[in-house]
């Protein structure tokens, strides 16, 4: 037992991101049942569609299981609301101020993780009362902190400045990767990317087959005037290189972007024009393989790493 498989009653402190177009009931369910912490990415459901899931995720595990909820939505109100309707123990929100809504979620019985790109986001999060945070660095797929902080200096900055439990996130998709976010200070790890490139994952099997294809320094942070997020370089991220040398207004970058461009490149399979996020880490993704066999590799190497650590003498 460790402070992350305590508070969610896992067996190992692996939470699965909850990202948009990929987190769908079934890489939810998958990964609670091999032992981790698997969560719906709220994201990109409309309410009803939330319901659906949360209800069939309770049909296919009798594991824990979370919702990730980013709080810039329209209609966050209703997905609260839905969440506590359902019974969902376990919430992780973002892109928001943490304050908005921990304290109802913690009057229905429900846990709440709030996800932070910076010490002072992590403090205000452990002030507004969550249970414990992610700190997810630069390296991470979709959308991201503006500071651009590693992991590597994010999580023992972090550590330093709070008590509550330390989710790591950004760049971990192996055992090694878990291992060493784990010496810098996290109690656990949170996983996108490799998620991602899962049977389970509800993207299309051409964004996933993508994910394989990315080599180091294949995807970049950009739009940060709207909202920062890392993209793989396709032909839709080299028509915003093109606009970004015209020195564009917010309104013209918002014109390219347009409507559903990331459901059209992750859900919908459009490689050239969809917005395809992903983390750098994807440079080590090679296959597209079953939760049940990713777990399984990244425990076993988690445990190899850890005891030829501990056999070195200096």
């Amino acid at each position: 037992m460790n402070r992350i498989t305590d508070l969610f009653k896992i067996q190992y402190p692996i939470i699965q991101g909850g990202m948009i177009w990929n987190s769908g009931y079934k890489l939810a369910s998958a990964v609670s049942n091999a032992g981790g912490l698997g969560l719906i990415g709220a994201g990109s459901m409309y309410p009803e569609v939330l319901r659906e899931h949360i209800q069939k995720c309770k049909k296919a595990t009798d594991k824990p299981f979370g919702v990730n909820v980013p709080m810039l939505y329209p209609n966050i109100e209703e997905i609260i609301t839905i969440i506590i309707e359902e019974g969902v123990k376990i919430v992780f929100t973002s892109a928001g101020n943490p304050k908005t809504w921990t304290s109802l979620l913690k009057e229905n019985g429900i846990t709440v993780v709030h996800v932070v790109s910076s010490s002072k986001f992590a403090l205000k999060a452990q002030e507004a009362g969550v249970d414990a945070v992610v700190a997810e660095g630069f390296e991470a797929g979709g959308h991201n902190g503006r500071e651009e902080t590693t992991t590597l200096t994010l999580i023992p900055m972090v550590k330093r400045n709070i008590s509550i439990p330390l989710i790591a996130a950004g760049g971990i998709a192996t055992g090694r990767g878990m291992l060493a976010a784990m010496i810098l200070g996290a109690d656990g790890v949170q996983m996108g990317s490799r998620f991602a490139a899962s049977v389970e994952s509800s993207s299309h099997e051409n964004f996933k087959k993508t994910i394989l294809e990315v080599e180091e320094g294949g995807t970049q942070l950009t739009l940060k005037e709207l909202a920062p997020v890392r993209l793989i370089k396709n032909k839709f991220y080299n028509d915003l290189q093109a606009l970004y040398e015209k020195c564009p207004t917010t309104d013209e970058l918002k014109l390219l972007l347009g409507r559903a461009r990331a459901k059209k490149g992750m859900f919908e399979g459009d490689l050239i024009e969809g917005e395809l996020e992903i983390g750098q880490i994807a440079g080590l993704i090679d296959r597209i393989s079953p939760v049940s066999q990713i777990m399984e590799d990244v425990i076993s190497e988690f445990t190899l790493v850890k005891n030829q650590l501990e056999s070195i003498n200096f």
